[in-house]
This record gives C-alpha cells, sequence and structure tokens, in this order.
C-alpha cells in the first residue's frame, strides 16, 4: 500500500470510522453527560467525543504511524508521509446528547493537502457513505447522486446555524428570506449528514456558515463524487466561511440567492 492509494486509505477509514459508530452507540445506551464546552456554553463536548477521537487516533496511527491527524477534540499529531487524517469523532454532539438518532462519525484522508477519501457513518442508521477522489460516491456500496433538481422553487435546503447568539440572529435572517423563494428548509443539525444529503438526493441543497474541515472535509467529497457542485462565495473554495453544495443544474441560482442575503454577515 502506497501512501497515496485512496482505496486504501478509504478501507481502513471505513474499519476505524465503524468501529467508532459501534462505540458511540453503545455509550449512547447509558448516561451522556457534558465534558466540557467550547465556543459557548451550548457547544458542548461529552466524554464519548473523546473517547471515540481517541479510538480514532490509536486505531489510524497504530496503522499508519507517519500519518498525520486532526480531531476536533484533541490535540494535532504531525506526521511524515503526506497523509492527514480529518476527524469529527461525532457530528451532532447536541442530537447525540439529546438521544435523536441522528449522529455520525466523520473521517477524510488528505494527501498533500487534497482530500482524496472519504467516510461518513450514519451511527444509529449504519448508514455508510464513502468516496474516493475520482472513484464516485456510494451508500452502503451502491453508487449515488445528487438530485435532478433545476429549480429553486422546488429545491429542498438544508442548513445549520453557529451558537454565537449574534451570529444565530443574522443567520435566522437570511433564512427568513430563502424560505419564500424555495420548496422548504430543513435544519438536520450534522453537517456532515447534510453533505452526504445532497449527495443522494434527499437534499437537493446545503450551504451553511461555520463549518470547520472536521465536519465537511469528508461530505465534501462525497457530495462532489456524486456529482455535486461544490464551493464557496463568489468563486472560493469551501470553507469555515462558507460551504455551498448542490447539483449543477441549480447552484449558481443558489448561490446568487444566498450572495443577495449578505451571507458574508452571517
Amino acid at each position: 500500500m502506497t501512501s497515496e492509494d485512496p482505496q486504501a486509505l478509504l478501507k481502513l477509514a471505513v474499519e476505524v470510522a465503524e468501529e467508532a459508530a459501534r462505540l458511540i452507540v453503545e455509550r449512547r445506551r447509558g448516561t451522556i453527560t457534558v465534558a466540557d464546552t467550547k465556543s459557548t456554553v451550548t457547544d458542548v463536548v461529552t466524554a464519548v467525543d473523546r473517547e471515540s477521537e481517541e479510538l480514532i487516533r490509536a486505531r489510524v496511527l497504530q496503522a499508519r504511524p507517519d500519518d498525520s491527524f486532526l480531531g476536533e477534540e484533541g490535540d494535532d499529531v504531525a506526521g511524515t508521509s503526506g497523509v492527514r487524517w480529518v476527524v469529527d469523532p461525532i457530528d451532532g454532539t447536541v442530537n447525540y446528547l439529546y438521544d435523536i438518532p441522528t449522529y455520525a462519525v466523520s473521517i477524510a484522508v488528505e494527501y498533500d493537502g487534497e482530500t482524496v477519501a472519504g467516510v461518513v457513518v450514519d451511527a444509529p442508521k449504519g448508514e455508510v457513505f464513502t468516496a474516493t477522489k475520482g472513484g464516485g460516491a456510494f451508500l452502503d456500496g451502491r453508487p449515488i447522486q445528487v438530485s435532478g433538481c433545476t429549480e429553486l422553487s422546488t429545491a429542498l435546503v438544508g442548513t445549520g446555524f453557529g451558537y454565537d447568539p449574534v451570529r444565530r440572529k443574522i443567520q435566522a435572517q437570511v433564512v427568513q428570506r430563502l424560505i419564500t423563494e424555495v420548496r422548504d428548509i430543513r435544519r438536520i443539525g450534522v453537517g456532515a449528514l447534510d453533505l452526504c444529503y445532497v449527495a443522494c438526493g434527499r437534499l437537493d441543497a446545503v450551504y451553511e456558515r461555520g463549518l470547520n474541515p472536521w465536519d465537511y472535509g469528508a461530505g465534501v467529497l462525497i457530495a462532489a463524487e456524486a456529482g455535486a457542485a461544490v464551493g464557496g462565495l463568489n468563486g472560493a473554495a469551501v470553507s469555515p466561511e462558507m460551504s455551498i453544495a448542490a447539483g449543477p443544474a441549480l447552484f449558481d441560482a443558489f448561490h446568487d440567492l444566498l450572495a443577495a442575503t449578505d451571507p458574508l454577515r452571517a
């Protein structure tokens, strides 16, 4: 196995993500409490977030000790191979805390700064979304593709909100502008799954400001490999500033609608 072999990297990513998914589902049968907070008191971390990330880190670095590792809950690990693992051990921690059965494990694998493999496991459902660069996107091993939606008025749109009250107020104003222009809006609470739902046609488009690389790394690759157009605003790449994914026939109109709401302030 060479460091840049996407299929080999994906195989390991899937094995580790599925093990972590089983762990967090099992732990959810017990009592879950908040272990810490991050940006605000509502931006929570549970002990299981940390346990899941520690498991993923240990499994990856045992198999590939020269790789780098970036996890949401822990310290970065520097490597020498050119491969970096970007991990969200529980995407949808608030859902997890409240026992809402929609949360996921997300693992993206980069080589020389480019995402070449990604997996998102919907832990309660057991659904496994995967992709490799240039290799297509799959749900439980079956090829997936974006919806054929071409009109904003019939588009089902996903989004999420930040934890800072000032940002949330502005994001609510953006939603108020969008809601009359699209079919409806969904707030699932799991950024990685939002992107995967675009990939398999459960959503027609998604946008969010404030996602981090561990939130969107795998999902963006999966959406793109399923045929979605992905990007930020005004030709920028996906970043914490803005992430947008939609079918190619819908993307430009959806982007322009977002830009008209002044989302740079959102």
